[in-house]
C-alpha cells in the first residue's frame, strides 16, 4: 500500500460513520454540499483574520461534508445529473471564497505582491476545472494534469496548520506558490492534450529517458494513491516545508526554516 493509500485507508474509518449517520437521518446529499460551502466560509473568514489553525480545522469539517455527498447519493440511489452540476457549481464558490479570504488578508498587511499571487493561483484553479469541463464538451475525457481540487484543498490545510518543521510557523506563501504553478502546468495539459485529441494526433511519450519522464508529468494521468502520485506529493511536501519563508518573502511567517538548524 502507498502512502497516500494508507492515509486515505484511515481517514475512511470516521468517514463511514458519518456516512451511515447521514444515510440513517434522510440528509439528502444536495444538503451536504450545500452544508460543506456554508462552513468552508467560515474558514475563508478565519483565512482573512489569520486565523489559520481555526481555518484549517473549518476547512476539514467542510470537507467531510464535500467528501460524503456523493457517498450517500449513491447509497441512497439519489444520484442525479442535476446533483453533479450542483456540486461542481458549489465546489466553486467555495474555493473562490478561500482564495478571497487570503487575498483580504494580504490586502489587509499591505502585501500587494502576494494579492497579485493568490489572486493569480484563484484564476488558475477556477480554469483548470473550467478547461476540463469545456474539453469534455468536445472529447471523450480530459483527466490530465496534477493540481485539482482534492489537492488545492489537502495544500489549503496544510498551508493554515503549523509545519512540523522548526519554527513551527505556517507555510501559506509556500503552498500559494505551489498552487499556482501547478494549476499554470494543468491547465496547459489540458489545452494541450484536447488539441491533440481533437487533430487526431499522438500523445508524446519521448524518445529517451529524459524526455520520457518529462511527457508522463506534463500529461500527468496517474491515478492517486499510486507511487508516482507519492513520490510527486512528497516533492510538494519537501517544497512546501523545507523552503525558507524569508525566501518566498511570505507575508504570514519567516526566519530560514530547517536550513537555520544548527549544522
Amino acid at each position: 500500500m502507498t502512502f497516500t493509500g494508507f492515509i486515505g485507508s484511515v481517514c475512511m474509518f470516521p468517514l463511514r460513520a458519518i456516512i451511515g449517520a447521514s444515510v440513517a437521518l434522510g440528509i439528502h446529499p444536495n444538503v451536504l454540499t450545500l452544508i460543506g460551502v456554508l462552513i468552508n466560509v467560515g474558514a475563508a473568514w478565519a483565512l482573512g483574520k489569520q486565523h489559520f489553525l481555526l481555518a484549517a480545522v473549518i476547512m476539514i469539517v467542510a470537507n467531510i461534508f464535500d467528501f460524503i455527498d456523493r457517498k450517500v447519493a449513491h447509497i441512497t440511489n439519489t444520484v442525479s445529473r442535476f446533483g453533479a452540476f450542483w456540486d461542481s457549481t458549489l465546489d466553486r464558490f467555495s474555493d473562490i471564497a478561500l482564495f478571497l479570504g487570503l487575498i483580504y488578508l494580504y490586502a489587509s498587511l499591505r502585501r500587494t505582491d502576494y494579492v497579485m499571487i493568490a489572486s493569480l493561483a484563484m484564476m488558475f484553479s477556477i480554469m483548470t476545472s473550467y478547461a476540463r469541463a469545456r474539453a469534455e464538451s468536445l472529447i471523450d475525457k480530459c483527466k490530465v494534469g496534477f493540481m485539482e481540487r482534492p489537492e488545492r484543498i489537502v495544500l489549503f490545510m496544510i498551508g493554515a496548520f503549523p509545519s512540523p518543521l522548526p519554527p513551527f510557523d505556517h507555510r501559506m506563501g509556500a503552498v500559494l506558490w505551489v498552487i499556482l504553478v501547478l494549476s499554470i502546468v494543468t491547465v496547459a495539459n489540458r489545452i494541450h492534450y484536447t488539441y491533440l485529441v481533437l487533430n487526431d494526433k499522438p500523445i508524446p511519450t519521448g524518445s529517451n529517458p529524459i524526455s520520457r519522464v518529462f511527457w508522463r508529468a506534463f500529461f500527468w494521468r496517474d491515478e492517486r494513491t499510486t507511487l508516482p502520485y507519492d513520490l510527486w506529493v512528497i516533492a510538494i511536501l519537501a517544497f512546501v516545508w523545507l523552503t525558507p519563508p524569508d525566501w518566498l518573502r511570505d507575508p504570514t511567517a519567516s526566519g530560514l526554516g530547517a536550513w537555520k538548524w544548527p549544522r
